[in-house]
């Protein structure tokens, strides 16, 4: 495992803490907050649980990190990856960012940039040669600012 564990980050009086999802988090706002990306349906306790489960048996492949504020524990930030194993570049690793949303509460605090700052060392400390996401031609500028740069376009088939 990487050493993937929690900081503090200090706000205007407010203390946030970058760690990795918790089992208890979808009682803190977990699912509230992915819903302020997109759709998330209605998720059980059992559901979340076992799908956690699943994710956290892949270890440091799949990473799931939130930002929790302190003071209330409200998930303020959340962001993910998950490591690619290829072929290619001497059978090199890429890693996927994906869900990166901060509570509209919560904006303007810089805990997007820092998700994906957590996100991206992971994908460094775990061998990876580069590191790649899809986002709206409205996020690009929040990603350019990130370190990331445009090179080229997504294409989706939905089922």
């Amino acid at each position: 495992m990487t050493d993937a564990s929690s900081s503090d980050i200090v706000g205007e009086k407010q203390t946030f803490k970058i760690r990795r999802l918790e089992i208890t988090d979808k009682r803190n706002g977990y699912m509230e907050l992915l819903s302020q990306l997109t759709v998330t349906g209605s998720v059980t306790d059992d559901e979340f649980d076992k799908r956690f489960k699943e994710i956290t048996s892949y270890g440091d492949d799949h990473l799931i990190c939130v930002i929790e504020e302190e003071s209330s524990g409200k998930i303020a930030a959340t962001g993910s990856v998950m490591i690619e194993k290829k072929f290619l570049r001497n059978c090199g690793k890429v890693g996927h960012v994906e869900d990166v949303v901060v509570d509209t509460e919560f904006r303007g605090k810089r805990l997007g940039k820092r998700v994906v700052e957590f996100l991206t060392d992971h994908c460094r400390a775990m061998g990876c040669y580069k590191v790649i996401l899809d986002c709206g031609v409205e996020k690009k500028e929040f990603y350019e600012k990130c370190g990331l740069v445009n090179k080229g376009i997504q294409m989706s088939k939905y089922f």
